[in-house]
Parts: C-alpha cells; structure tokens; sequence
C-alpha cells in the first residue's frame, strides 16, 4: 500500500514569499529521509513553496476562477509530503512518528487509491488512457 504524509506547517500559510526552512531543520529532516530510503519504504517526497506564490482555481461557478496567494481564508496549507510504501496505516503511522517534526507541525497520512481500489467500472476508465496509466500508475 501507498501512503502520502502531508506536512502541515502552523502559520505557513502566512509565509512571505521566498520564505525557506531553518537550514538545522532541514539537516534533520534530511537525516529522516535517509532514513526512510534506507528501510525502501521512501517513493518520492518534495517540499512547497508558502501559498503567498500559489494560486487556487476554483469551480464554484461552473467556471474556472483563479485567486493567486496568500488565501485570507487558509487555516491549514500544506508544506510538503512525503509518498511511502508500507504493510498497513499503523506501519505508515510509526514512520510518521519519527519525523523531527516542530511543535507546531502536523503530519496527516492519507492512503492512496490503487487501481485494485475502484470498481470495475472505473477501472475501464482508466483504462481508455494506457499511457497515462503506464507513465504515472
């Protein structure tokens, strides 16, 4: 099974634009990530930039409307992520218990959809597009 940690960072929301992490955090935090490649559960991981350089594009409408960053009404934003593989939620649940996390950072895990996930029907779907399928699973 996959699973995304999403990193949220209390108060990014309201980062500046250009705004980079501590470079002693960023030690630490590359000393988890080696430890997670290590153990083979590490697929990707990046970190964001703060919402002030993002946009949203929202529906509401029917139509698309872009609204760029910082979002007035953002309580929680995302600061990055991580994508691992393990056996069960409570395998991705103690690798995100060791993350040196700050005080004010919350990780929220989020299972993946497989494809073995959805019903048939979605599944022929999908599979009207093999190269998408083959380039991103």
């Amino acid at each position: 099974m996959r699973f995304m940690m999403l990193m949220i960072p209390g108060g990014y929301a309201d980062a500046a634009p250009g705004t980079t992490p501590d470079p002693k955090a960023v030690e630490a935090m590359m000393a988890y990530n080696e430890e997670l490649r290590k153990a083979g559960v590490l697929l990707a991981l990046d970190g964001l930039h703060p919402p002030s350089e993002g946009a949203r594009v929202s529906f509401a409408t029917g139509r698309p409307v872009v609204t760029d960053g910082p979002f007035a009404e953002a309580k929680e934003v995302l600061g990055g992520y991580w994508m691992i593989r393990a056996s069960s939620k409570e395998e991705a649940v103690e690798w995100a218990k060791k993350c040196p996390a700050s005080p004010n950072e919350t990780i929220e895990i989020r299972r993946v959809f497989e494809m073995e996930d959805f019903p048939e029907d979605v599944q022929t779907e999908v599979e009207k597009f093999p190269e998408v399928r083959k380039e991103f699973g």
